[in-house]
């Protein structure tokens, strides 16, 4: 990483896409998260702007049943335990 001012690192987002977010793994489950707030949107049960995040219940992204996705504040959905190998430990909804 480049560093300036303050010996403050620079993200080289090219990179990270490259790496990580442009794989074609990554892009199926963005893709799918994004159908699962479509679905949501088109119930009505989140809008645009809401502060609100789909959740998958058993951290599966690609798992777009009704009984696995529920409404949560994205504080929530966002910041629980994981494993070492980064899985959900207590899946919560």
């Amino acid at each position: 990483m480049a560093v300036t001012g303050r010996n403050k690192p620079r993200r080289n987002y090219r990179k990270e896409y490259d790496n990580y977010q442009g794989t074609e793994e990554q892009k199926k489950k963005r893709a799918s998260r994004n159908a699962a707030r479509s679905t949501m949107a088109r119930k009505g049960t989140v809008k645009k702007g809401d502060g609100k995040d789909v959740a998958h219940k058993n951290g599966n992204p690609k798992d777009n049943r009704k009984s696995n996705l529920a409404v949560q504040t994205a504080s929530n959905n966002r910041s629980f335990p994981r494993t070492k190998t980064a899985g959900k430990k207590n899946a919560r909804a």
